[in-house]
């Protein structure tokens, strides 16, 4: 193979998780890796929550937790408690958990139970009692099981995301990407519409023939300079706002996130080892910025503080074509989907490793854009209406805007028939693979949203289940939980280990 250059304009978490993806994967090929970065662009520095996926990316780098951890202020993440997102009675709360290997004896129980409630059988419905990580979310445990507890534990990350951004770039150097500190003044074209050179401040041209638009809400390359189009989520998801404000940490550090609806949207709680980060993502339809930051300073208790708030803009939806020509959009320059289930850094991880195996598959050629610009467009479709259907079956109606979501009939096909699958009785898994979407939200994940939810038929209207209704008890379940989690250490005395 003839030698080939890539050229990542932006660095950030994005740029450096390509830059490091693609030396990993290419070490033996004949391929230069240069980022390009502005000295004068910070990093938004909110993205500070991961899925599972974010662990292999981790582990394909071959950066260890012990490493890696301490010097991100990281902490791990069980996975998402949902607060007051639905008034109804035993539901004001749940947990969406990353699975684990105990669970294949506990979820089938709640499959079931869930599934015959919706019959009309007053079973335990609720998705908190099955799952492991659940329960080690509320003992505020890491993760991390003994050595004699040989099953598999997904689970995910937070971190400083300014500081990830620091050691990435730290990784991606020692494996031989260049990184040039520049400005980026205009972009030079060949004469077929593809792009030639980045062209800097000071004259200098950076050649290359793949460029990888990681400039953030700018889209530089993608938008700005070849004109691509954006698709707008706006009628599906209406916020388009944050405000972001730190507290401190205190002896107990939390093993899970936290996102509790409020007004005009939601907000977030992130434990780092250091500090708290919390925002607040709202619509600016509904509520203007200074009752925005008031409110979360009020729930957080600093309505006095002289702690400095961030106010940002986000931009949701995505870019209609995500590989261009000879251009590869990645990170918030393709797109963005609001971080209510933190899934930003996993369609970056996702983004790269598809772009890898197109252009490896076309020799090196653009020549599989397509197949990839079809899997990025589905995999934006099919997060973003996981992401709707947390608004479209809330039960608020203390503001306009809730009861907007709750009525907003601006959703896809495929959402419209899961949730028709679930309120008409129906095997909701088999609806999923129907589709094909449960690649990108397995049926468990969907389980515990509707199901945390409450959507049920009313309490006065369930009835008591016979012997083949009330096949498992859940108290036995609770025990089996309980049990496993023993096995696990205390949040802050395995992040503490990591110092030893």
């Amino acid at each position: 193979m003839s030698s080939r250059k890539i050229v990542i304009l932006g660095g950030g978490t994005a740029g450096w998780m390509a830059a490091n993806l693609i030396a990993k994967s290419w070490r033996d090929k004949n391929i230069q890796i240069s980022v390009v970065e502005s000295p004068d662009i910070g990093i938004i520095g909110v993205g500070e929550g991961s899925t599972p996926q974010f662990k292999a990316f981790m582990d394909f780098i071959e950066v260890p937790e012990s490493e890696w951890m301490p010097k991100c202020n990281a902490s791990f993440k069980n996975g998402i408690r949902f607060v007051n997102w639905s008034t109804r009675p035993g539901f004001e709360q749940y947990f969406h958990p990353f699975p684990a290997q105990p669970d294949d004896y506990s979820a089938p129980a709640f499959f079931h139970n869930s599934f015959v409630r919706r019959k009309g059988i007053d079973l335990e419905g609720h998705p908190d009692p099955f799952f492991l990580a659940t329960y080690l979310a509320e003992q505020a445990k890491a993760p991390i099981a003994a050595e004699n507890f040989p099953f598999e534990i997904n689970y995910g990350y937070h971190f400083d995301s300014g500081k990830l951004g620091e050691l990435l770039a730290e990784k991606a150097r020692e494996s031989g990407v260049e990184h040039i500190e520049a400005r980026v003044q205009d972009v030079r074209k060949n004469t077929d519409g593809t792009i030639a050179a980045l062209v800097c401040e000071e004259g200098r041209e950076i050649c290359g023939d793949i460029f990888i638009d990681c400039s953030g809400f700018s889209s530089l390359l993608m938008q700005q300079h070849m004109q691509v189009g954006f698709e707008s989520f706006e009628n599906n998801l209406f916020n388009d706002s944050a405000v972001v404000l730190p507290t401190e940490q205190g002896d107990v550090i939390a093993s899970e996130t936290v996102s509790v609806a409020r007004k005009y949207g939601w907000s977030w709680h992130i434990p780092l080892t250091n500090r708290i980060g919390n925002g607040y993502v709202y619509s600016s339809k509904y509520c203007d910025k200074d009752q925005a930051e008031t409110e979360l300073r009020a729930a957080l208790g600093l309505l006095d503080s002289e702690v400095e708030a961030r106010h940002l803009n986000m931009r949701v939806g995505q870019v209609k074509e995500h590989w261009h020509k000879n251009c590869v959009a990645i990170g918030l320059s393709q797109g963005f989907i609001e971080p209510l289930e933190a899934t930003a850094l996993h369609i970056v991880q996702e983004t790269v490793q598809s772009f890898i195996e197109c252009y490896q598959d076309g020799e090196f050629t653009c020549k599989e854009q397509g197949k990839h610009n079809q899997m990025m467009s589905q995999r934006y479709q099919a997060i973003r209406d996981y992401i709707v259907a947390h608004y479209r079956v809330n039960s608020r109606t203390d503001t306009k805007y809730w009861r907007d979501n709750a009525n907003n009939n601006q959703i896809s096909k495929s959402l419209f028939n899961v949730l028709n699958a679930w309120v008409q009785g129906k095997n909701l898994s088999d609806e999923l693979d129907r589709q094909d979407i449960d690649k990108y939200y397995p049926s468990v994940s969907w389980h515990c949203l509707l199901a945390g939810y409450g959507i049920y038929p009313e309490k006065h209207q369930l009835i008591a289940g016979n012997e083949s209704a009330n096949i498992h008890d859940v108290e036995k379940i609770r025990d089996y939980i309980r049990r496993c989690g023993l096995n696990f250490l205390d949040h802050r005395a395995q992040l503490a280990r990591f110092l030893d």
